[in-house]
């Protein structure tokens, strides 16, 4: 019998394979319990899984990716924590206002490093993005990173980031707090914070609340995940005044990771699993590990001095200036 929740997290180009999948299930559920042999027709169909996958994922349109950056079941920041590091222990509060829960962050170790670990945290449902306030973060929040960067800096620890909000939350108290200078003074001492700095886009990359978190020695982007200015949805609504227009924004923005590569806003694209993160949270952890022991490998033993040139000159170099 299909699953009702799992359909409705089902997205409209996913049914087909996720009907494949059904089908392989319950022929795997006649067949227990009984000498009938259904191994052939149970392989058979997941080669057919296997080949409309493929066909389905490598022609995906911008759209298609916007909401496979937004799956409810693509993994968080804490699923990629708990799945790549050990014994992480964290931190919480800004020692100004209060903690923000849109922002985690703490210490962890990988092998036999120890890292700064930070993300965007957004909720599996209702309840629990309502607590995250669906990973738009408050001042407090980017407050509460540049802590625990500058703790990083204290000890000498890599920092590791997964970049996955829609934005930095503009509401009036988050305004009257200082939401633009909180921002900006991340910014600015990322630039300069004397440790390597390793960002991952795991989702969404959503404007100056995403970039808060993003000014890093390597940026990488998950296959499915997006970077952009603004929402397609805001795009539309002020190009258009027609936030109906989001699929069409998505097309004009070039937001999806290939095109941020080419764009050189980035420095690679992570591959995920057949059919994206939300189908294989493991297999897509698994690629993200492997890429920061690389990244940090190559960046651990650069003198100090060329680490913070080398990272500047990676976002002055970005973009391009054309003379009247």
């Amino acid at each position: 019998m299909a699953d009702p929740k799992r359909a409705s997290l089902t997205l409209d180009f996913e049914r087909p394979i996720v009907e494949l999948e059904e089908k392989i299930l319950a022929l795997q559920e006649s067949a227990r319990g009984t000498d009938l042999d259904v191994t052939e027709d149970v392989a058979r169909l997941r080669a057919r899984v296997d080949k409309l996958g493929r066909e389905i994922y490598s022609s995906l349109d911008p759209w298609q990716r916007v909401q496979l950056a937004r799956h409810p079941r693509r993994p968080t920041a804490l699923d990629y924590i708990e799945r790549i590091f050990d014994d992480f222990k964290e931190l919480h509060g800004d020692r100004a206002f209060r903690d923000d829960p849109a922002i985690v962050g703490g210490a962890a170790r990988l092998g036999d490093r120890w890292f700064l670990v930070l993300g965007h945290q957004k909720g599996r449902d209702t309840r629990s993005n309502v607590h995250r306030n669906f990973g738009m973060p408050h001042p407090e929040g980017y407050r509460k990173a540049l802590r625990l960067m500058q703790l990083a800096a204290k000890f000498g620890r890599p920092v590791v980031t997964f970049v996955d909000t829609p934005g930095a939350y503009p509401g009036v108290g988050a305004e009257e707090r200082g939401q633009a200078e909180a921002i900006a003074r991340n910014l600015r001492e990322m630039a300069r914070l004397p440790v390597p700095i390793l960002v991952f886009v795991t989702g969404e990359g959503g404007s100056g609340g995403a970039l808060a978190l993003a000014v890093g020695d390597r940026v990488y982007m998950l296959e499915n995940s997006i970077y952009s200015v603004i929402s397609p949805e805001g795009c539309a609504a002020i190009l258009w005044k027609d936030a109906s227009k989001a699929k069409e924004a998505a097309r004009s923005m070039r937001i999806t990771a290939a095109e941020v590569n080419r764009l050189g806003v980035i420095d690679g694209v992570l591959e995920e699993p057949l059919g994206g993160a939300h189908r294989d949270p493991d297999g897509a952890a698994e690629v993200v590990r492997r890429k920061i022991l690389d990244a940090v490998a190559e960046l651990e033993d650069l003198p100090e001095n060329q680490l913070l040139d080398d990272r500047l000159q990676k976002f002055l170099n970005i973009g391009v200036i054309e003379s009247a």
